[in-house]
């Protein structure tokens, strides 16, 4: 079984990019994504309301992160400290030496190769620090972009469960993907 003690945040950063906690004042950021239909289109999630969900959810975010059993990071660009989206490993299952990732972006720097860089220095923390043996991620059957994205990062399909999901009235499909720490040197 795997120990995970974070200890102090790790924040990361890249040539484009800044990967820190989330803070309360990302609510202002976060929320217009969270009530966007076209971002949330492939999150089997309800459309967020009111500002105070997502200051809810950023304290859920960040009490996964002190009880060690997750971790989700602020994505901003270098230069400006303004949050464009998020990303972590929202479920961590020590026994299994796993975790799902999970991540969102904003619309206006979709192709940008944002998710890309993001996702590369997320895995190698994972496999490097957490020494993940897996990461799992969970993606709609219709989500090309996001099935693109992790094939480029060199996850394998493995199983597309067929109505798994019960979300709004109706059945979901799940699509599977999965990347083993041998892996990780393509990235």
């Amino acid at each position: 079984m795997l120990d995970i003690n974070f200890g102090e945040f790790p924040n990361i950063l890249t040539e484009r990019l800044q990967l820190r906690q989330l803070k309360s004042e990302d609510a202002e950021a976060l929320f217009p994504l969270r009530k966007d239909p076209v971002v949330m289109k492939y999150i089997a999630r309800p459309l967020t309301k009111e500002i105070e969900e997502v200051h809810k959810l950023i304290d859920v975010i960040n009490q996964r992160y002190y009880s060690n059993e997750g971790i989700t990071w602020a994505i901003t660009l270098v230069d400006n400290p303004t949050l464009i989206g998020t990303i972590g490993f929202w479920r961590i299952e020590s026994e299994n030496h796993r975790a799902e990732i999970g991540y969102l972006l904003d619309p206006a720097f979709h192709g940008k190769g944002i998710m890309h860089e993001a996702m590369k220095v997320v895995l190698d923390y994972g496999f490097s620090t957490l020494k993940l043996h897996s990461v799992e991620a969970n993606i709609d059957k219709d989500n090309e972009a996001s099935m693109k994205l992790v094939e480029r990062c060199g996850f394998v399909k493995e199983a597309h469960f067929k109505e798994n999901y019960y979300f709004e009235g109706q059945f979901l499909d799940s699509v599977i993907y999965s990347l083993l720490t041998p892996l990780r040197n393509i990235l």
